[in-house]
Formats: structure tokens, sequence, C-alpha cells
């Protein structure tokens, strides 16, 4: 945007829709932090074992795989709008399914359902909003996304909480009857319905909207976004970057036409999306009440230590709002990358002092409890700083405008099958080898990482949209 007409933006209307649109990621926290704190219910419930346990707290990322790969294609054909609006009516149906599940089969059924809105919406919120914001506070904007994902997160975490507490634990019943960690699920009904209706009030993404031919209605939007002379200006400018291809976009776009290979770009943003889970931020997400009651916390303790560490989440990703469009995004994330390899170290080595006392009790001896406990909040913050919000921010704005839609489906499938092999694997992981080699895993990836940045990745800063090349 040009600096001359910064003051006819209207700021005021782009954080209404950003605020809509990253409700989206409220849904993707919510629904994948709900997990945590159900698992003693789910495994009374439907009798399951360790496996079994991995298997369905993983269900909802087979669906998120399928919905980030199919909901980059689908918002070149509906919208951005319409997928995210398809991905409420899922978060929706979910919920009251996964309460209400009589199996394990029906729940990770309804799981599933759930994935695919959370999948979608990962990649298409963050699409949205680097599309209807101006470049300069792109990043800042775009970051908020993490903060509503952690406040999913979080909330999930308090409400599983408050649920327990109340019932006096996750499978004591509690209203109608039927055990708190049904309701833990059936709670997310609500925001769920609150993102449907509040999507009707928002306009389609401009770049879109150009991209379909609709020139007319793409000004309009841009009107109320950046005033009459600065949307005709976008418009010719949108229109440019898509002219030179004389096509709507497609997913074989993704190959270069002289070479016959995958645009470097795409690799870059695998990779990004793929070691985002690699050092293993989910298994904190999804296991972290499991996970803590397996070295001597309680679990009144453990969900205690869920919200905490969720706070910290929201602290560290104010930080990276603040940070990103300052430094710049490739700092933040070798940051993040050197910080979470020191820190996942040292709560590996806290986690190998751990004793079995001769009632079976497992415990930290000394102040090693403290250490891990410190260590891994201060990698969460880490990551939040970092690889959490900035993955999405460049997913969002580092495609041509040609390729964003598929660039984004390759990228965000990728990276929901890093997850679920994450997630799915732990369990079992934890078990053997044991959670120590488990965590110098996670923190081999975050050292591999830094080197990756280094090499691959391009600074997006301050850069238009209609600029990016790959």
């Amino acid at each position: 945007m040009n600096e001359g007409s910064a003051e006819k933006v209207n700021m005021a209307f782009i954080a209404a829709i950003v605020a809509v649109a990253t409700i989206g990621g409220f849904m993707f926290g919510y629904d994948s932090g709900v997990i945590n704190g159900t698992q003693k219910g789910l495994e009374s419930a439907f009798d399951l074992g360790k496996l079994g346990i991995g298997v369905n707290v993983g269900a909802i990322l087979v669906g998120s795989s399928v919905g980030a790969f199919m909901a980059g294609r689908m918002a070149d054909l509906i919208g951005r709008r319409g997928v995210m609006m398809l991905a409420a009516v899922l978060f929706l149906v979910s919920a009251l399914l996964a309460g209400a599940a009589s199996s394990s089969v029906l729940f990770i059924f309804a799981r599933i359902i759930g994935g695919l809105g959370v999948g979608a919406a990962s990649v298409i919120s963050p699409v949205y909003i680097s599309e209807v914001t101006p470049a300069a506070v792109r990043g800042r904007l775009s970051s908020i996304q993490q903060v509503m994902i952690i406040s999913g997160l979080t909330g999930a975490f308090i409400a599983n909480f408050v649920l327990a507490r109340y019932a006096g634990g996750s499978t004591a019943p509690l209203w109608l009857d039927f055990p708190a960690w049904r309701w833990m699920f059936w709670l997310q009904a609500i925001p769920a319905a609150i993102y449907l209706v509040a999507l009707l009030f928002i306009p389609e993404s401009p770049r879109y909207l150009v991209a379909r031919g609709r020139d007319a209605d793409a000004e309009v939007v841009l009107t109320r976004l950046f005033g009459p002379l600065e949307a005709a200006r976008k418009v010719a400018e949108i229109r440019a970057s898509l002219a030179a291809d004389h096509h709507r976009p497609k997913l074989s776009d993704l190959i270069e036409k002289t070479s016959g290979k995958i645009r470097p770009i795409v690799w870059t943003g695998i990779g990004l999306a793929v070691f985002q889970q690699l050092v293993g931020i989910n298994v904190v997400f999804y296991y972290g009440a499991t996970l803590w009651e397996a070295v001597g916390f309680s679990e009144d303790n453990a969900l205690q230590i869920n919200i905490l560490s969720g706070v910290l989440s929201i602290a560290a990703c104010l930080g990276a709002i603040a940070l990103v469009d300052r430094i710049g995004r490739k700092p933040l994330l070798l940051i993040g990358s050197a910080g979470m390899a020191v820190t996942l170290s040292v709560v590996a080595y806290a986690f190998s002092t751990a004793v079995t006392g001769a009632d079976g009790a497992v415990s930290l001896p000394g102040h090693n409890g403290l250490m891990a406990l410190i260590a891994a909040n201060l990698y969460v913050i880490f990551f939040n700083l970092s690889w959490g919000p900035i993955m999405w921010v460049m997913l969002g704005e580092m495609f041509p405008n040609q390729i964003r839609g598929s660039g984004l489906a390759v990228a965000g499938f990728a990276q929901w099958i890093a997850n679920a092999a994450i997630s799915v694997s732990f369990p079992s992981l934890a078990v053997s080898p044991g959670l120590v080699w488990t965590y110098m895993g996670y923190a081999l990836f975050a050292a591999i990482s830094f080197f990756f940045v280094r090499k691959m990745v391009y600074e997006t800063k301050g850069r238009e949209l209609e600029d990016m090349v790959g």
C-alpha cells in the first residue's frame, strides 16, 4: 500500500474482520486442546490401551490433514469466507457428536469431522487475514491467529479444569448424569455457533474476487478497507499479478514450467510447516496432563499446569505481535529454534532423573521437578514467540498470488501429517525408548530447524503480497 494513502485505511473495519476471522484460530485451539484432560474418560468409556488412546487423540489430525489440503483448493473455488463458514459447521457437528459418542469408532468419526474444520481454519484464516490487511501491519495482525489458537487451547484447559473440579473428576457424573469429559466436548458448540454467525458479517477476500473475475466486487471491499483511490490501484495491481498466467489458480502451478520441478518456495513452505510440529509442541498441548501425571503430579495439579502454560503462551504471542513487523520473521524463527533446542534438552535431563518409589509412584528428586516445569514453560514461550505464530504468518503471505491457495494446501497437509506422526507416536515413545530420548529427539529437530531457516527462509517483512516471488 502507498504511504500517501495510509490515512484512508479503515483500521476499525480491518480489526473487526480480523477479529471474526481469528475465531477460526480459537476453534482450532479449542478443538485441539479439549482432548487434553478427557483421556481418562475415553480410556474408561471405551476400554482403551496406550495405542488406542493415541489413535483416539490423533483422529482429529487425520481430518485436519485432509481439511488443510482441501481447504486451499476450495478457497480458490468457493472463496475464503465460504471455507471458513464450512469449517464452523464442521466444528459444531463434531462437538455434539464427540460428546455423545457411544463407542471409540463413533468418537473417532466425530473427531475426524472436527479435524476437517481445524485443518480448513488453520490454513484459510491466515490467508484471509493477509489478503485484507496492509503490508506494514500484516505480520502483527496475522500473528493474532496464534494468540487465538492459544486462547482456544487455554479456554479448553480452563473449561476442562473447572468441569472436572466441579464434578469431582473428569470421569465423575455432571449435568444430566453425563460424565464431565463429555461436557468438555459439548461446551465447544457455543463458540462454534458464534463463529458461524459472525462470518455472515465479513466480506470475501478481494484477491479471491479478482481471481474470479469479480473486479467490481473486489473494488467495493477494498474501498471499505483502504479508500476509493487505493482500491482502484490495488485491483489493477492484483489483476497484473495474475495476468501473466492467464488462468485460474490450480495445483499444477506449484511446478515450474521450465524445469518441471516443484518450486523452491513450496519446499520452504513445507519445511516451515513440518519443523513447527517436529519440535514436539503438540505433545504439550495434547498430552500435557498425562505427561505431568507421569512424573509425579496429581491430576488437579497437572490441569493447573496446562492453564499456566496457556497463559504464558498467550503472553509470548503478544511479544511476537510486538516484534514481528519490527525485527522481522526470520530473526524470530532463529531465536525460537535456538531457545527450544536448549530448553528441550533441559527437560530431557530433568526427566532422566525420575525415580520410582516403593509404592510405584514416579517423582523427580530434589529441585528437578521445578527444573522440568520451568524449562518446559520456557520452551512453550520460545515456541509461541517464534514458530507458533510466525509459521502461520509466513504461510499466509510468502506464496505469490497465483499459487497461494495451492501452496497453502500442500504446506498445510504436510503440517498436519507431521502433527499426526508426533501426536500418535508419543504414547508409545514415552514408554519405549522413554520420555528422555523422545524429548532429546524433539530438541534435535529444533536444532536442525535453526539451520533450515538460515538457508531456506527469506524475509517477507513489509513486502506487498503482489511482490512475492517463488
